[in-house]
C-alpha cells in the first residue's frame, strides 16, 4: 500500500504543470486558472466518494478503478481541443486521482493496532512526501521532451499503481460482508456531523490548511517584493522537504508516546511560530530558520492529526472519518491562496501575522475537538451500552459509539 502511494504521487505532475501546458496549448491564463479550479473541485468530491466506494464495492476494486480510469483520462488530456470538454476531463481526473486518499488511509489504519497508527501515517506521509518532491524534477524532464510525453508519463505512473493495488491488496468481501451493520446504525456523512466534537476538529484542520498553504502562496510573494531570486524561494522550499523526509519519522518514535492532543496542538503552534516571523526583518538567513521552525511543526503535528480521523468514531465510520478531514483539508488549500494574495495586496507583511493568529485559532479548534487518548480498549456492557470509562471519554461530545477492538 505505502509503495502504491509513493508511485501515485511520483506520477502527480497534472497539477503543478496543467496551467503551463494550457497556457503553451494558447488557451489564456484565466482559462488555465478555471481549469485548475475545475481540477481542485473534483478532487474534493473524490476525498468524499472514496469512502462510498470502499462500502459499495471494496477497497481494491476502488483503488484498481479509480488509478485505470486516472490513466486514461491523463492520457487523453493533450487529445482536448474543446475548453468545455476539457474542463470536464479534468474534473473528472481530479476526482478520479483523489480517491485513493482516503481508501488508502483506511486501509493502512485498519492494517495496524490503534497505538501504532501515528506512526503508521507517519510512513504514509513519508511515501507521499517522497513521491511529491520527486515528481515536479520527473515532470520537468518528461516536459523538456514534450507535454505529450509528460502526460504519457503520468498515465503510466497511474497504471502502475493500479497494477500494484491489484496485486498486493488482499480480495475485497463480499457486499453482504461490506455493508452488514448492526440495527440503527449508519455510515453517512450526516452521522459525522452530528458530531460536533469533531466538527470543532474539521474546523480547526479548515484553518490550519489555509494557513499551512501559504508557503505556496504568500511565501513566493514575500520572497519577490523582498528583491530576492526566484532561486531564494526555492531555497526554502527545499528546507521544508529536507526537514520532512529526513526527520518526521525520528520524530514521530517520540511524539507517538505523546497525547495525541498534545503533538497536534504543538506542531500547529510551531507552524503559527514560523510563518509569523516572515513579518520579521529577517533577511534570507532569517527566513531559511523561520522556515526550519514551521517546517519542524509540520514534523510534530501532521502524523497526529493525519491519524486521529481513523480513531474518532466507530469502526464502520473510519472511511468517513478520514475522507471528511481530507475533504476539509483540500477545501483550505484551495481557499487559503485566495485568501492570501488578497491579504498580502492590503497588508503585505502584516499578513503573516494575520495567519499566525489564524493558526493559533486552530490548534485550540483541534486541540479541543479531539477526544482524549483511550488508554485501554473500550469494553461494552452486556446490554451493549458502553462503560462509565467510554461515557466517561465521550460526555458531552456526540451520539456515535466508540470504536471497539
Amino acid at each position: 500500500m505505502i509503495a502504491g502511494v509513493f508511485v501515485n504521487r511520483l506520477g502527480g505532475f497534472l497539477q503543478a504543470f496543467l496551467v503551463l501546458y494550457l497556457v503553451h496549448d494558447g488557451y489564456d491564463a484565466g482559462q488555465a486558472g478555471i481549469a485548475l479550479g475545475a481540477n481542485g473541485a473534483g478532487a474534493i468530491v473524490g476525498i468524499l466518494l472514496g469512502s462510498w466506494l470502499v462500502d459499495h464495492i471494496g477497497a481494491r476494486r476502488a483503488l484498481t478503478g479509480s488509478m485505470a480510469s486516472t490513466a486514461m483520462l491523463t492520457a487523453g488530456v493533450p487529445a482536448v481541443t474543446s475548453l468545455p470538454v476539457l474542463l470536464i476531463i479534468v474534473t473528472a481526473l481530479g476526482a478520479t486521482s483523489q480517491i485513493y486518499r482516503p481508501v488508502s488511509a483506511q486501509l493502512v489504519s485498519a492494517g495496524v493496532p490503534e497505538q501504532r497508527h501515528v506512526m503508521a501515517f507517519a510512513l504514509y506521509r513519508m511515501a507521499q512526501n517522497l513521491g511529491t518532491t520527486a515528481a515536479p524534477l520527473l515532470g520537468a524532464l518528461l516536459a523538456a521532451l514534450s507535454y505529450q510525453v509528460l502526460f504519457w508519463g503520468e498515465a503510466i505512473a497511474a497504471l502502475m499503481c493500479a497494477v500494484i493495488c491489484q496485486r498486493s491488496l488482499p480480495p475485497d468481501p463480499p457486499r453482504a460482508a461490506r455493508t452488514s451493520r448492526a440495527p440503527g446504525t449508519h455510515r453517512g456523512y450526516l452521522t459525522v456531523l452530528r458530531d460536533i466534537r469533531y466538527l470543532g476538529f474539521l474546523v480547526g484542520m479548515l484553518a490550519y490548511s489555509a494557513v499551512y498553504i501559504q508557503y505556496v502562496s504568500l511565501l513566493p510573494l514575500a520572497v519577490h517584493d523582498a528583491g530576492w531570486p526566484t532561486m531564494v524561494y526555492g531555497f526554502m522550499v527545499a528546507i521544508n522537504g529536507f526537514i520532512v523526509i529526513t526527520c518526521e519519522l525520528a520524530v514521530t518514535r517520540k511524539v507517538q508516546h505523546w497525547p495525541r492532543r498534545l503533538g497536534a496542538a504543538c506542531g500547529v503552534v510551531l507552524v503559527a511560530a514560523g510563518l509569523t516571523a516572515y513579518s520579521l526583518p529577517l533577511g534570507v538567513v532569517g527566513f531559511a530558520l523561520a522556515t526550519a521552525v514551521w517546517s519542524l511543526g509540520e514534523v510534530v503535528g501532521s502524523p497526529t492529526m493525519v491519524a486521529y480521523p481513523a480513531q474518532a468514531g466507530s469502526a464502520e465510520l473510519v472511511g468517513r472519518y478520514l475522507g471528511a478531514s481530507q475533504a476539509m483539508f483540500g477545501v483550505g488549500t484551495a481557499i487559503g491562496p485566495v485568501i492570501g494574495v488578497a491579504l498580502w495586496q492590503g497588508m503585505r507583511d502584516a499578513a503573516w501575522l494575520v495567519f499566525g493568529g489564524i493558526a493559533l485559532a486552530a490548534a485550540a479548534a483541534i486541540a479541543s475537538g479531539m477526544r482524549g487518548n483511550r488508554t485501554q480498549t473500550p469494553v461494552l456492557a452486556p446490554s451493549g451500552a458502553p462503560t462509565d470509562e467510554d461515557d466517561h471519554d465521550r460526555a458531552g461530545t456526540d451520539d456515535s459509539p466508540a470504536r471497539t477492538t
